[in-house]
């Protein structure tokens, strides 16, 4: 159902990013990792100790810490976007639209065979999925709106999914116009949602659901609305509940880091225009972001959630 937003707005022109504290650990700068890529995004931690991330150019990569080096992991991917390892150490993958897409969500197994986990919803093709979060019972939260792609449409509306160990999918979330990151927070009671609509007068929103017992989605909050720049991409939570995300073009490209109500309080400047962020390894102070074709890393005094 779709309804009237109850809207409360934490505008940016109050603060302005370069007063605002970037969390850097004490000498750590922003540094480029990898830079050839055609548009990076959704990095995650590996059970290996690599940071897995997608290059939407159809590729899977892997950089290695230890080694400085960044390989292919799966090519083609099937238009990935966002990835997170579950439990198992299996990597679960958004597969998206536009020509090579799969238009589904996939797992790879640690043998290395690919299946979906799911590729319709009630029969009909997804749209493209774009991002994902799993709680602690191994549910999947993924979200599925149309950006690029000229495949036809067999879903009308662009909302979010949850996708149960058991293989039932249910739709949860279907009143964002464009649900793009996503995350849970680190008690798992609340759903953070970014609503990035890149519409002249379209949704820009940072959006909180409380999630109740059952894993739906309830009451919900509007927490940031950032008007006419550019909205938020990807994100991810610190172990103190801070909402670390990706947002801005230009000269208000960056990290930017939110408290649980929607106060903006901390902001990291990146050269490209950036798409989502991991702490890794899970629960470190390493923070490493994809922007534009590439991979960077920074070292923060916050943690990232476990």
């Amino acid at each position: 159902m779709r309804y009237a937003l109850p809207i409360l707005l934490l505008l940016t022109a109050s603060v302005s990013a370069s007063d605002l504290p970037t969390y850097a650990a004490p000498g750590a700068k922003l540094e480029k990792l990898w830079d050839k890529g055609e548009f990076t995004e959704g990095p995650t931690p590996g059970p290996d100790g690599c940071v897995y991330f997608s290059d939407i150019g159809n590729r899977i990569m892997k950089y290695d810490p230890k080694t400085g080096k960044t390989t292919a992991f799966r090519d083609p991917s099937g238009r990935s976007n966002g990835l997170k390892f579950d439990k198992q150490g299996r990597l679960i993958a958004c597969e998206g639209a536009n020509t090579g897409g799969n238009r589904r969500i996939s797992i790879t197994e640690k043998d290395g065979t690919i299946r979906a986990l799911t590729d319709n919803y009630k029969g009909k093709k997804y749209n493209s999925p774009n991002d994902l979060t799993l709680d602690a019972m191994g549910r999947v939260y993924f979200t599925d709106p149309r950006y690029v792609g000229g495949e036809a449409r067999e879903i009308d509306s662009e909302s979010v999914y949850r996708v149960d160990p058991n293989g039932t999918v249910m739709e949860v979330i279907s009143d964002a116009t464009k649900p793009n990151g996503i995350v849970l927070s680190p008690d798992g009671k609340t759903l953070y949602l970014a609503d990035n609509n890149g519409a002249p007068k379209g949704n820009r929103f940072l959006i909180a659901y409380a999630l109740k017992p059952d894993g739906r989605a309830g009451s919900r909050k509007v927490l940031y609305d950032f008007q006419g720049d550019r909205g938020i991409d990807g994100m991810t939570v610190t172990a103190d509940g801070l909402i670390v995300a990706t947002a801005g073009a230009g000269k208000t490209a960056g990290v930017s880091i939110f408290a649980p109500d929607g106060k903006k309080v901390g902001f990291i400047p990146t050269p490209e225009d950036p798409s989502n962020v991991c702490f890794a390894p899970v629960g470190s102070k390493t923070l490493y972001i994809t922007a534009g074709k590439s991979l960077y890393r920074i070292t923060l005094t916050l943690a990232g959630a476990r």
